[in-house]
């Protein structure tokens, strides 16, 4: 018969004594003894952290690395939320036209903060031979802030060292600019304020543009707009181009309805220094049109190229050939260099009238020496209007003279008679000469007319 032994009375464990199979200790009394649950999770926590050998082997570690690779996670959502829903970027890229408009606003802009300045250098020598030079700091790349109508807005001008503009070999930029969702309309007030700064900046001015790769660019500073009552042609003959063009602009409609391509060509023939450069250029300023001039005589020059460069030429342009003769004196192909000029006649002819050649385009072309020009160029379509800008008439060289010396209506005359009397052609450049020479001395101009029977003399 088994006898049961007496089980001695179980007592407490003290805090101090190590708990059974090896496990972390927690003492109760000391958590419930917290004055509040903040107490007692902190001191669990510090008891767990303190206690817990695998914790202190890196499992806890693990723990607390990934919540807050979580937490960043979250925040930067939460940036990324916030940012696409109360601010807004508006990017220009270099090769827009309004990327010179804003960089040229933006350095005249007080209201802004820049640390990253360009230097931009305009140098421009005059006739007298003087040089006059400027320098315009505009916003270089970097991070600049301007406040426009109450509103900041961050700029951010960068600089690609892998992408360049093929064209003028230098870097592809863009400015990116930041501002609130709710000033975002503000966006298209600064470009117009930015276009409308640039536009009173050429007003009254014309605009030359030439030829620059594939594109169209401003070629030196504008010129003042030369008034059409400068040039003086012979009697009838300006305002014969002038209504033409005129009457032109306004039939648009007309050669729509009718099928017809919509431009016009015009040919100035003439001897050197007659004024057929001037008259276009007076004509562009009574019309407040720019000109664009196009070398056919350029090296690297390619019928496609100049395809595409009659296909985009800028609004209210006229297009000027200038000596349209030098570029094909021979059709002739050769063994070494194909044809003598950079671009074939066949693709001139094209690019006038072709099918892929433009619309709503006035072309002018002016030549020294119209018999050397191939019919085929004359041909209606190609050249519309032809008119001989000859050497000076009688009428001419009175009104030059008239102009340059107002109300000296005798002298013009015996001015006239003592020109005429030479028995050689006066080209209107040499009248101008002269006249330029005795400025405000009619009689020393009467006294030097001898010096016009040479072309080119020099006072």
């Amino acid at each position: 018969m088994a006898v049961s032994e007496p089980v001695a009375p179980q007592t407490p464990a003290s805090p101090s004594s190590p708990p059974p199979n090896g496990m972390p200790s927690i003492d109760i009394d000391k958590i419930t003894s917290e004055d509040s649950f903040g107490g007692m999770a902190s001191s669990f926590v510090q008891q767990a952290i303190t206690g817990n050998p695998y914790f202190a082997a890196g499992g806890g570690l693990m723990l607390l690395g990934t919540g807050l690779a979580v937490a960043r996670s979250g925040i930067t959502r939460l940036s990324g939320f916030l940012y696409r829903q109360l601010l807004v970027d508006l990017e220009i890229p270099s090769k827009d036209k309004s990327y010179m408009w804003f960089l040229e606003w933006m350095s005249k802009y007080k209201q802004r903060s820049s640390r990253h300045l360009s230097v931009e250098t305009s140098f421009v020598q005059h006739d007298n031979g003087a040089v006059s030079t400027k320098f315009s700091l505009v916003p270089g790349p970097g991070n600049h802030l301007i406040r426009y109508k109450g509103a900041f807005m961050f700029i951010k001008r960068e600089r690609s060292g892998k992408m360049l503009d093929m064209t003028s070999g230098t870097p592809f930029e863009t400015v990116t600019l930041t501002t609130l969702y709710r000033d975002r309309n503000l966006f298209a007030d600064l470009l117009s304020e930015a276009k409308s700064m640039a536009l009173k900046a050429q007003e009254g001015k014309t605009v030359i543009y030439t030829s620059w790769g594939p594109e169209w660019r401003p070629f030196g500073q504008p010129k003042r707009k030369r008034t059409i009552g400068s040039v003086i042609l012979d009697k009838g003959i300006k305002n014969m181009i002038l209504d033409d063009v005129k009457d032109f602009l306004k039939s648009g409609q007309w050669y729509f309805d009718r099928g017809i391509p919509y431009r016009r060509g015009y040919l100035l023939f003439g001897p050197p220094g007659s004024g057929k450069t001037s008259f276009i250029q007076a004509l562009a300023g009574d019309l407040d049109y720019n000109i664009c001039i196009l070398n056919l005589s350029e090296a690297n020059l390619t019928d496609d190229r100049l395809n595409h460069l009659m296909n985009h030429i800028p609004e209210r342009s006229l297009l000027l050939l200038e000596d349209i003769d030098a570029a094909f004196n021979k059709r002739d192909q050769t063994d070494d260099s194909g044809y003598k000029s950079g671009v074939t006649f066949s693709g001139l002819l094209n690019a006038l009238d072709g099918v892929a050649s433009s619309e709503e385009t006035i072309t002018f072309m002016t030549t020294n020496h119209p018999e050397k020009l191939d019919p085929a160029i004359l041909r209606p379509g190609r050249v519309d209007f032809r008119v001989l800008i000859g050497d000076a008439t009688e009428y001419q060289m009175r009104e030059m003279f008239l102009r340059f010396y107002v109300g000296e209506e005798a002298k013009a005359d015996e001015f006239v008679k003592k020109a005429t009397s030479l028995g050689v052609p006066i080209s209107t450049a040499q009248l101008q000469g002269l006249f330029v020479y005795n400025k405000n001395d009619p009689d020393g101009a009467l006294t030097l007319v001898e010096t016009l029977k040479t072309p080119n003399h020099v006072f």
